[in-house]
This record gives C-alpha cells, structure tokens and sequence, in this order.
C-alpha cells in the first residue's frame, strides 16, 4: 500500500490521529488519547510518538495545532497553557520524531475547516470542543487565522469562556444552545458568510435551523483536513 498521510489531531481533552490518503480518506480507524495535563512539548512528542507506533506506513506529517503557529512554530496555546509552548518549534521537532519525515502543521480550526468546506464562496468555520477554534476560507482559500476565540462577547466574557466546554456543562444544552446562536448570529453580522460549518466534539449537541445555511460537520474532518496541506494552492 502506497505510505499515507500522517495526521495528528491536538485537543485540549484529547489527542487523535490516523493515516489519510491523498483526498482526506481515513485509511484505518483513528487512535485517540487523552491530552495530559501538563502537556509541555517532550511529553506531547513523547505521547504522539507512542499513539501512532502501529499505524499504516506514511510519508508525510500534518498537524492541527489548538493555538496560533506560523510557520511550523507555535506563537499561543490557550488551552495547553502558552508558557509551555511559545516560540516552540512543533513542525521541526515532530519531523525529527519521526526520523526527519515532511510535517506542516496548522491550527487546528483551519485544518478542519480545509475538510469541511465547499470552496465556493465566503465560508466560516467553528469548532466547539475545550474552547473555540475558527476559520474564515474565500473560495477554498484560507484566510489569515483570527484568534476570534479570545475576543469578549458577552460583558467581560471571551468566546472561549462562553462558549466552551467548562460553560456548557455548567450552563445546560438548552442555554448553551442559545449562547452558540448568538456567536453565529454576530459571524453573520461580521463576515455575511455564504455558509457557516460547526465541528468539533460539541458540534453533535448544537441544534441547527434547517436552511442549510449553517451544517454540522464530522468530528474526523479535524483528521481528514490534513490532506489538503499537501496540495498545491489552486491558481486564481
């Protein structure tokens, strides 16, 4: 079997990966792990090494980062606690990990989000998972990552602590509901997006209008997006 495409899943609660083929297919089920806490950068390397030991041959790396990375070095990481992790070099040490092999590595939101889309249009991506990733494409183009999730939107509150995981448990799926409707209510104030998807672990409690306008992506599309970091950019 021709070697796959590694991809690597990094969530606050859990850790996932599988092999995927060129066009985002799973090739095998995928492992997943629980974050430890603390996770300074050995043990994450020291745990994803030890996860994929016994998955299908692969020859190149994606990852999806919950923070900000720019070109393979992480600039935050809220939910892995960003003294851990600033101005570390994720891309470059994965690579070594694993005997030197091609690794990109993007947020988390984006990666998912490249699984996700249609490549038509403007289209917004949120993920609801320990906090909140998003991500903005203009006909399959990622646009530049926004960190929307630190931005307050309810009094002193950030989307993050409105609408992640610590709130939803302790505000109920009926009030959680409605804080999420918000937030899409201010993206379509902000962006008039043609479309909105909602992944992430949360996405399968949200209740959603049947317009059409907003969807509810697969939890593997955090996985499958890994594909599309090794495609060549479309030309214009």
């Amino acid at each position: 079997m021709k070697p796959g495409i590694l991809a690597i899943d990094i969530g606050g609660t859990g850790l996932k990966a599988t092999v995927v083929n060129e066009r985002g297919r799973m090739l095998v089920e995928r492992v997943r792990v629980p974050t430890p806490h603390p996770c300074p950068p050995k043990v994450l390397l020291a745990t994803v090494k030890s996860m994929t030991a016994d998955l299908p041959p692969f020859d190149r790396i994606s990852v999806g980062f919950p923070g900000v990375v720019r070109d393979g070095r992480v600039l935050t990481a809220p939910n892995l606690d960003t003294s851990l992790w600033a101005r570390f070099s994720l891309g470059p040490a994965i690579s070594r990990a694993f005997g030197g092999l091609p690794t990109r590595v993007l947020n988390d939101a984006d990666m998912q989000g490249l699984a996700l889309i249609s490549g038509r249009g403007l289209e917004f991506v949120m993920t609801l998972g320990t906090g909140v990733g998003t991500a903005l494409f203009r006909e399959g183009e990622l646009m530049p990552h926004m960190e929307l999730a630190h931005h307050p939107i309810h009094k002193n509150k950030t989307y993050d602590e409105y609408l992640g995981e610590a709130a939803r448990k302790t505000v109920g799926k009926k009030q959680w509901n409605r804080r999420v409707h918000r937030a899409l209510e201010l993206v379509d104030m902000l962006f008039t997006p043609d479309r909105i998807f909602v992944g992430g672990g949360n996405a399968a409690r949200l209740e959603v209008p049947s317009d059409g306008h907003i969807a509810i992506g697969s939890n593997d599309a955090g996985l499958q997006g890994g594909a599309a970091l090794w495609r060549e950019p479309r030309r214009r």
